[in-house]
């Protein structure tokens, strides 16, 4: 081997960790866009393109972020112009890219696009107003195809008097990223905020709010989150992050468009109309918070192949869609049911109203599975909003089949943490296979509920799963579900289960973080 032959081998890698530097300016917005621009030390030859987002995790959706691209162009280390052409809706080819240095275009915001063919949720892209900007940063930046894996140094241009809240670290005014992965898995709400903190398990939890006419603040927020925190807490045990924050758009903008959030690994997003703070409004927010909270285990600790490799390019779907969201959307309720915030009148209504929806709203002819492999289509985008209506009905069934199976003791919540042992946030688990692997370490009832009620769409057994709990689902003539009652005279055998689901079997030991949360 000759010694020019071994510097290459040896500065291949090295190349490969150099950083993508982004800066992105917050100053210059004009038409609801940011200015961004990109400098790298080098491409290599055949690294020709420049790819946005055709889909980001956990949105199941087709976003196609090169919609929103303007202005466009690449420049040599002289500044001399490098030819670049869009060569898909999302992806920009440069004729010599061993001459690219900067790339630089506008970003308009996709709150106020204007699209009408596969608009992006709210809270899965961007908002640029005077006053604050929430910036999911699929939405903002495009990477070079094949630095997926590099990290990103980015510097945000704000106002004075901005401030930013987000779960990424900031040294020396530059936010630092080990990948696009880890940047998209992290956004920024920036403007004139609210804060507040609290503690979970020894874990810092933070809470920012833009409210434009402050309405709403975070210390509210606190106050009116807490309990479901600390329910979250117990029935987790620990958890699986060292900080997490909450980051609340109350807007105005968009009113009247669809509203909600979006999980990351150590932070959430809302986009929610600002109101009067009520308490009837903090049960609201606290209940989608949740929800969002939740997603700390399932996906992002518990998520397939499919998610670990995650392809910006093409949306390929994961058939877990019934872990990732329905389950989510049962635990919601079911840790604020067993922390005693929810009665128990209250979470029966809420199965109720979750089955009349399913009937009545969406194609009983779509099962679990179908809504996960069809939801980045249009047909599949019209059924996706049953995953948190069947999916979550299907998760509080398999929770009692669990518990009658294991006489009390595991519930559908010892599986999930048996399972973020087991795999992890870096460790997928093999799309094809997770059901048949529940299966055997269950039992066949519990397989040939998976067959039936996720992979197919057969009716969900309600009555008959409900019924071993003393509990009776009153229907109507049409087989419409109108409420559960707990039946008070119900035998010995029903009412030992009912207890044992009313507080999820045997309860995770609750250990604090290492990262014990620091004096305030």
């Amino acid at each position: 081997m000759t010694r020019s032959l071994l510097l290459l081998l040896v500065a291949a890698p090295l190349a490969a960790q150099a950083p993508l530097r982004y800066t992105v300016d917050l100053t210059r917005t004009d038409g609801h866009a940011v200015a961004v621009t990109l400098r790298v030390d080098s491409l290599a030859p055949g690294d020709s393109i420049l790819q946005f987002a055709a889909t980001a995790p956990g949105t199941y959706q087709t976003m196609n972020v090169g919609r929103f691209v303007r202005d466009l162009a690449a420049a040599d280390a002289e500044g001399r112009p490098v030819a670049v052409r869009q060569a898909s809706v999302n992806q920009w080819r440069f004729a010599e890219p061993a001459r690219v240095r900067t790339v630089t275009w506008r970003a308009v915001d996709t709150r106020h696009a204007g699209v009408t063919e596969f608009p992006v949720y709210p809270m899965a892209g961007s908002a640029v107003e005077p006053e604050h900007a929430l910036l999911n940063w699929h939405a903002v930046v495009g990477f070079p195809a094949t630095r997926q894996a590099s990290p990103i140094e980015l510097r945000l241009v704000r106002p004075a008097g901005w401030q930013v809240a987000t779960a990424l670290r900031e040294e020396d005014g530059v936010f630092r990223a080990d990948s696009y992965d880890h940047l998209v898995d992290s956004p920024v709400l920036a403007g004139r905020l609210t804060t507040a903190q609290l503690c979970v398990t020894g874990v810092p939890v933070g809470i920012a709010v833009h409210s434009p006419t402050n309405r709403i603040t975070a210390d509210q927020l606190r106050g009116a989150m807490q309990g479901m925190l600390e329910s979250a807490g117990r029935f987790l045990g620990t958890l699986p992050v060292d900080r997490y924050v909450f980051l609340f758009d109350f807007s105005d903008a968009g009113k009247g468009a669809a509203r909600g959030a979006w999980e990351h690994s150590y932070s959430s997003a809302y986009t929610l109309d600002e109101a009067p703070f009520t308490e009837e409004v903090g049960r609201g927010i606290t209940s989608i918070a949740a929800h969002e909270f939740f997603h700390v285990v399932t996906p992002l600790n518990i998520h397939s192949e499919v998610v670990e490799r995650f392809n910006y390019e093409r949306p390929v779907p994961s058939r877990h869609l019934w872990l990732y969201e329905g389950t989510t959307e049962w635990a919601a309720q079911k840790m604020q049911q067993e922390g005693g915030l929810m009665p128990l009148e209250r979470y029966l209504a809420v199965v109720a109203q979750k089955a009349q929806v399913d009937r009545r709203g969406y194609d009983a002819s779509y099962s679990l599975l179908d809504l996960a492999r069809t939801s980045y289509t249009a047909e599949g985008a019209r059924q996706y909003g049953n995953i948190y209506m069947r999916g979550a009905l299907a998760a509080g069934l398999l929770d009692i089949l669990l518990l009658r199976e294991s006489e009390g003791r595991r519930g559908l919540r010892a599986l999930v943490l048996d399972l973020a042992r087991e795999y992890g946030k870096s460790r997928p688990f093999p799309e094809d296979s997770l059901i048949a692997l529940v299966g055997a370490r269950t039992s066949p009832a519990v397989r040939d509920f998976f067959a039936r009620h996720v992979e197919r769409a057969e009716p969900l057994p309600l009555r008959e799963y409900y019924g071993w709990l003393g509990i009776d689902v009153v229907e109507d003539a049409n087989g419409m579900v109108q409420r559960l009652v707990a039946r008070p005279d119900a035998s010995p055998a029903h009412l030992r289960l009912r207890e044992a689901w009313l507080r999820g079997g045997e309860p995770p030991a609750v250990t604090a973080s290492a990262a014990a949360c620091p004096a305030r």
